[in-house]
């Protein structure tokens, strides 16, 4: 009885133990099994171009200060802030009242001594006075004329026209203001086209050059405040003389036509030009994270284990990052699966062909 039951327990356990054996072989099969291989490419290098985005400071083509030529009241204002005015208009009148008096003196000295120049000559055409004292009275006749022509032009002084078609910023003076000679009345913007600077740096530079030869004009566009592009493309027309020692930038001046009045002078952006890249290596940016501020790659290599490294970004573009430095064209990185590996795993992968990885991201699919 009790050999029966010992039996019965021997047996038991036996059982247990080949059940557990054969769990623990299934569950490693299983294991073994479920072992995935992850997708590995290599960077690609191509000649490609790149958009640049620069800072830019947007002035109008032309933009003045309009300011008082005389000293007086301001008498009248025919235009009112933020106006379109053209060119011609009356704007400003400065009192006019002493200007037409200093005139009227003028043209009477004038007169006065135009009949002694006349008198003069008379008797110097019949030998009575020498021909020193016609010079003389001729002289003092054409000074009195300049003093006309003088007076008048202080009076058209104090009727100030729009120089040109534009717009008016606000007013620095009001009616019944006493103005003197110099004082700033408000500014004009002609904004029918717009010029944009921006700094170029000296690589970036020397591409556009190459690239403008090739070309013979370079198109820019202009991403505005509200991050949307400006409708009409700009010209890049003028490139300053020198370069900037302190910065290694060069200014640049894109002309933008402005025919729906949307720029103004004074605005910001920034300037879009797609500089040209050659023997460019390229990584998708789903190949990478990022630590501390800083991106890294895993890189397999001939073992198939994974390294972490960090690398230099030259540009960015949608999907893909331009390398400054870090990974080799020839070297392998991971591509998916980052999060399921770490420094140092030994991996299984599946290698995609550079080119086929690029040609299936968004910005070159579409």
């Amino acid at each position: 009885m009790v050999l029966n039951l010992f039996m019965k327990r021997i047996l038991l356990f036996m059982s247990l133990s080949a059940l557990y054996c054969v769990t623990s072989c299934s569950e490693k099969k299983e294991e073994k099994e479920e072992v995935t291989k992850l997708l590995v490419t290599s960077p690609l290098a191509k000649d490609t171009t790149v958009t640049k985005e620069y800072v830019a400071q947007i002035h109008a083509y032309q933009h003045i200060e309009l300011r008082a030529m005389e000293k007086g009241y301001l008498q009248k204002i025919f235009v009112d802030e933020g106006q379109v005015v053209h060119q011609g208009q009356p704007m400003f009148q400065i009192t006019p009242v002493v200007y037409k008096a200093d005139l009227q003196k003028s043209q009477a000295e004038a007169n006065y001594v135009g009949i002694e120049y006349k008198n003069t000559k008379s008797l110097a055409d019949s030998n009575i006075v020498s021909k020193n004292e016609l010079a003389l009275a001729q002289a003092k006749y054409d000074k009195a004329k300049a003093e006309v022509s003088l007076a008048q032009t202080h009076l058209q002084f104090t009727a100030i026209k729009a120089p040109f078609s534009g717009i008016m910023d606000h007013f620095q003076g009001r009616l019944g203001s006493l103005v003197n000679e110099g004082d700033l009345l408000t500014t004009i913007s002609d904004n029918s086209k717009m010029w944009v600077y921006f700094n170029v740096p000296e690589a970036e530079y020397l591409a556009y050059k190459a690239q403008a030869k090739a070309d013979n004009v370079v198109n820019v566009k202009l991403l505005m405040a509200n991050n949307e592009v400006y409708k009409y493309p700009g010209k890049v027309q003028t490139i300053e003389a020198d370069f900037n020692n302190e910065t290694g930038n060069i200014a640049f001046r894109a002309t933008f036509p402005n025919p729906d009045g949307l720029l103004r002078n004074g605005e910001t952006g920034s300037v879009l030009m797609a500089v040209p890249l050659k023997h460019a290596v390229l990584i998708p940016q789903k190949a990478t994270f990022e630590i501390l501020e800083k991106k890294y790659v895993f890189v397999v290599d001939k073992n198939n284990v994974v390294h972490q490294r960090e690398i230099n970004i030259a540009s960015e573009m949608p999907d893909l990052y331009v390398l400054k430095g870090g990974v080799g064209a020839n070297e392998r990185i991971l591509l998916e699966g980052l999060r399921k590996v770490k420094d140092g795993d030994k991996i299984a992968y599946d290698y995609k062909d550079p080119q086929t990885v690029v040609s299936h991201l968004k910005v070159y699919s579409e």
